[in-house]
């Protein structure tokens, strides 16, 4: 596509071309000269000859409309844009507006800079609304000037403009390139000069900041987010669709600003935000509806782990599961993304919400929606020519049911039984959508977990093993197989029919090139499925499993600077060695002195988990032979860490310690003495005492349990009286 001249007719006419257009947005951007051209007459259009073509300023609001208009749809237009500096272009525009210039031509600037930047932070994201995929160009490209735009907030005080339409384009603006903490903080702090000065103002260094100035301009959510209140509660709907979309990215993850939104006054006649959002989820505007509901779950969320324990206000949130339940029966697709969506980010880690969802019903009406909407037949066929909302739809209503399943084994039983949405699930597991496919292995995950359904119908179906083929996949996008792996996790464990299955069609090679090749989540999931294949196992699998990993390796790995890696080869050694055998085979495979070197390591840890999985190791290594257990008693440095354990460590820590210590002296008597000399049998002592609490390891690694309260730890204690009955009944004076 060429357009030699740029007047306000030819750009009206490209305009009305490329709207819905991919094709012609397409062949527009492969014109980089005429991107450029485009780009350049935000600021310096070209001169205009008589009234028929329009203005100079005529042209800057055209330019800007095409520009909006090619934003999304293509990622050959979106990288032309940007290596146009067209978002730089478009903040060097909205900053030299004068107040005589044209009415129009702000507001087409504004909604420019929306429409760019919405595209922009689509790619970076992380997603809103299901998932896409990107070249690793476009990406880093899009990140940059994410950031410039982040960092320059120019745009900010254009929320006070007394133009509805500019209002609305920088809500919308905040509302879809907030993705990340970072980018959250800058908006939420951000403060006019007048209001900046006034605040540096009235700081003095010596005063507690939560002490002073409690009315300072950076409280009550800070400017902008003050701003967003006082036009949501404006009558305009449009205003308030984008305000509400507004204030719910800025509160998403935002425990301080949802506090601030949440928090309901002495004063029975104040205003409080979130009860006027929620007032909003009876909009007689479908949008405002949607909006509201996505605006109070992020602060719902965000405001529960301001409690104690974290608690989601439950009649708050049957509001937004009311608006759900309608919208999943509308007849507009994006309604319906939008509240799977909704449904996903409210009920997420909620045992409680997820219940509640489906005794309302809102499961069977998603499970239908999406039923209705995949064939299982000719599937070739039917994603030809699929519509992208369709695609988009499936995608929503998948993540909506792997959220709902996750915990309760009624639900996941429901899923596959009664509701028989496992066809459903097979087949999208091979869409050849991204999102899609994704959505499907997190329902695969979710019903793995119950092991009823492991057993049989994700057994019987064939579901199994095509999740495997995905996670096999070697060009498959690398977030379908960081899932597809967590899933996997679960299909290995020792009461799945598919382990030996998967063990023989290549399940430890391809762990070991995750291994290899992956960033930390996936490593750690690698280890995750490896210590679950080795729970409960055989010989057989113990040594083909180290044949692939090797010993060094995990030695390696249980030093790693990551502390999750840590843990997860720890509880590796923990599960080799749960029986006799297991044991001979780690002393047969490692040195004395490595071993006990790496237990050594793994009591020291500051992190409570890898001491945890080094502690049930001793415990399993008690059950071994006398000459065995020596390697506890002959490196003494063990029995001190033993000690402070005893004492620092949380009860899931202390127990397999006392375990431990158990079984030595059941086996061995005599070796009450050293185990004395560390201070171990007073401690127990103590431990057993169940009207004190004992301070034995002040300033310990574990600073906050420094003192042992048994009233909270029975189950310790109950242990530590075991011991102490073991040596009475040996005859051994305690």
């Amino acid at each position: 596509m060429t357009v030699r001249n740029i007047t306000t007719t030819t750009l009206k006419r490209l305009k009305n071309t490329v709207i819905g257009n991919p094709l012609a947005k397409l062949a527009l951007a492969q014109d980089t000269a005429f991107i450029h051209s485009l780009v350049s007459c935000l600021n310096h259009p070209p001169p205009s000859f008589g009234e028929a073509q329009g203005s100079q300023d005529d042209i800057r609001i055209e330019a800007a409309h095409v520009i909006a208009s090619i934003s999304y749809g293509s990622e050959e237009a979106l990288i032309s844009l940007l290596r146009a500096n067209a978002l730089q272009a478009f903040i060097e525009a909205l900053s030299t507006v004068k107040p005589l210039d044209p009415p129009g031509l702000k507001p087409a600037f504004a909604r420019g800079l929306k429409r760019l930047s919405a595209a922009v932070a689509d790619v970076v994201g992380p997603s809103q609304l299901g998932l896409r995929t990107w070249s690793a160009q476009l990406r880093a490209e899009a990140q940059a000037a994410l950031n410039y735009l982040l960092e320059a907030n120019i745009y900010l005080p254009l929320l006070a403009s007394p133009s509805t339409q500019i209002s609305i384009s920088i809500a919308k603006l905040i509302a879809s390139t907030i993705r990340c903490e970072d980018h959250r903080n800058a908006v939420v702090d951000w403060l006019p000069l007048a209001e900046r000065l006034k605040e540096i103002k009235g700081k003095r260094g010596w005063e507690r900041p939560d002490m002073v100035n409690s009315t300072a301009p950076s409280r009550q959510g800070g400017w902008v987010v003050r701003n967003l209140i006082t036009l949501m509660q404006k009558k305009d709907l449009k205003l308030q669709e984008a305000s509400l979309s507004a204030i719910a990215a800025l509160s998403q993850d935002n425990p301080p600003v949802a506090g601030v939104l949440a928090k309901a006054s002495h004063d029975k006649d104040s205003f409080v935000p979130l009860s006027f959002v929620l007032s909003l989820t009876k909009s007689r505007s479908h949008d405002v509806q949607l909006a509201a509901s996505l605006c109070a779950t992020h602060i719902l969320r965000a405001n529960a782990s301001n409690s104690h324990p974290p608690t989601v206000d439950h009649l708050a949130a049957l509001n937004v599961i009311h608006v759900v339940n309608r919208m999943v029966s509308s007849e507009v697709p994006e309604n319906r993304i939008t509240a799977c969506y909704i449904l996903y980010y409210l009920v997420t880690d909620e045992r409680e919400l997820c219940q509640e969802v489906f005794d309302r019903g809102t499961l069977d009406k998603i499970a239908s929606l999406v039923k209705c909407i995949t064939p299982l037949e000719s599937r070739a066929e039917w994603e030809e020519d699929e519509p992208e909302s369709t695609i988009r739809l499936r995608e929503a209503c998948l993540t909506a049911i792997a959220t709902i399943a996750l915990f309760d084994h009624e639900i996941k039983r429901d899923v596959a039984d009664n509701l028989q949405l496992l066809p459903t699930i097979h087949t999208s597991l091979s869409h050849k959508n991204v999102g899609v496919r994704y959505a499907a292995c997190q329902c695969v995950r979710a019903l793995s977990r119950a092991v009823a359904v492991l057993r049989t119908n994700v057994m019987d179906t064939g579901v199994g093993l095509t999740l495997f083929k995905v996670f096999k996949k070697q060009d498959e996008d690398p977030r379908v197989t960081s899932v597809a792996l967590a899933t996997v996790c679960n299909l290995i464990t020792d009461f799945s029919p598919l382990r030996p299955t998967l063990l023989e069609d290549g399940l430890l090679p391809r762990l070991m090139q995750l291994l290899e090749n992956g960033d930390t989540e996936i490593r750690v999931n690698v280890l995750w499925a490896m210590k679950n294949l080795l729970r409960l196992s055989d010989m057989a699998i113990k040594k083909k499993t180290m044949a692939a990993l090797t010993w060094a390796l995990l030695i390696e790995l249980s030093i790693d600077p990551e502390a999750a890696i840590q843990e997860q080869a720890f509880w590796i050694l923990r599960n080799i060695t749960g029986d006799p055998q297991g044991i001979d085979y780690v002393f047969e495979s490692m040195s004395q002195d490595i071993l006990a070197m790496t237990l050594m390591t793994g009591l020291d840890s500051s992190h409570e988990g890898v001491t945890r999985q080094a502690a049930f190791i001793l415990a399993n290594l008690a059950n071994g032979s006398k000459s065995q257990q020596d390697i506890i008693f002959s490196h003494p440095h063990i029995l001190e860490s033993m000690h402070i354990c005893m004492a620092d460590a949380k009860s899931e820590t202390r127990c397999p310690i006392v375990a431990c210590v158990h079984d030595l002296l059941a086996t061995n008597p005599k070796r009450r003495q050293e185990l004395n000399d560390t201070g171990i049998i007073s401690t127990l002592r103590h431990m057993c005492d169940m009207t004190s609490a004992v301070s034995v390891s002040p300033g310990g690694r574990f600073s906050n349990h420094h003192h042992i309260h048994t009233e909270a730890d029975v189950e310790a204690a109950k242990l530590a009286r075991k011991v102490l009955d073991l040596l009475d009944r040996s005859g051994v004076e305690v």
